[in-house]
């Protein structure tokens, strides 16, 4: 059958399998088999992978976690066995959002101006809040991450969209807030509070907002909560807060350790951190 399948492409299948002294019914049975028995090789792995992904990763990711195994196929070899095994990204279908029209009025100007290059030495915050349904209720979601290393910094959960969430999050940042160069987000309200100005002021943390009504000065946070909508949202119900906190709990450390991330050439941010020059402190 290698034989087979190594010339196909030069001669007819009929030539080869005169030459070969076996019927084409046969020859097609065995390729067919073949190929049934490589796809059940590697679809415990595939399976794996896709699961603890949180049924998000397509076939590139999975191409590349494979490769972190010693494993080199295709992505289209990795899509036949997706497809043999009913595995649909949830990426698959497109989920759209609204937006808040009341807005933060500070003239505070936009210091980002989208630069949103990953490894600069300056430390940076993006900040964002979502609404996830919980018992018929909406609770919200702050997360602040790292523009360094696209790190989840900090996150909290409440059933208010206030200042206080923002703090909440602010708090649990493991580096000194001192080391904070620019703490970026939109102009939603709860942004906007003599308490979190006072905080920027204590520690010289320069604050910058994007312009109103425009997601694309905030396009990192935005891009982030589209995958935790997608990730870790989508098909899932939760009962309480503390149910939902746990569970974001985990989806946060896996984002930061286990996550593949395309703008990080397809590292954890954890491992891209380990990565870089020795005097670069994230």
């Amino acid at each position: 059958m290698k034989i087979l399948k190594a010339n196909q492409h030069r001669y007819t299948v009929a030539a080869l399998c005169r030459c070969l002294g076996i019927s084409r019914h046969y020859a097609y049975y065995q390729c067919k088999t073949t190929t049934q028995k490589l796809i059940a090789h590697h679809a415990d792995k595939i399976l794996t992978i896709f699961k603890r992904s949180y049924q998000s990763y397509g076939t590139r990711r999975i191409r590349f976690a494979l490769q972190q195994a010693g494993i080199s196929v295709s992505r289209r070899y990795i899509a036949r066995v997706m497809k043999s095994l009913s595995l649909v990204s949830k990426y698959t279908i497109k989920r759209y959002r609204g937006y808040q029209i009341a807005s933060n009025s500070a003239v505070t100007a936009n210091h980002l101006q989208r630069q949103f290059d990953v490894g600069t030495k300056q430390q940076i915050i993006v900040a964002d809040l979502t609404y996830i349904r919980v018992n018929h209720c909406w609770n919200y979601l702050c997360v602040l991450l790292n523009l360094s290393n696209r790190q989840i910094a900090g996150y909290s959960v409440g059933q208010h969209k206030t200042a206080d969430l923002v703090m909440s999050a602010l708090n649990q940042i493991k580096q000194p807030l001192s080391s904070l160069h620019l703490f970026h987000s939109d102009r939603g309200k709860e942004f906007d509070k003599q308490l979190l100005d006072k905080c920027f002021n204590t520690f010289n943390i320069q604050r910058s907002l994007s312009k109103k009504g425009c997601p694309y000065d905030n396009a990192v946070a935005e891009a982030t909560f589209k995958s935790i909508k997608t990730e870790f949202v989508k098909g899932e119900k939760f009962m309480t807060t503390e149910e939902l906190e746990q569970a974001f709990a985990a989806y946060a450390y896996w984002y930061n350790h286990k996550r593949l991330h395309s703008s990080l050439g397809y590292l954890p941010p954890v491992e891209f951190n380990k990565r870089l020059p020795l005097n670069f402190v994230v």
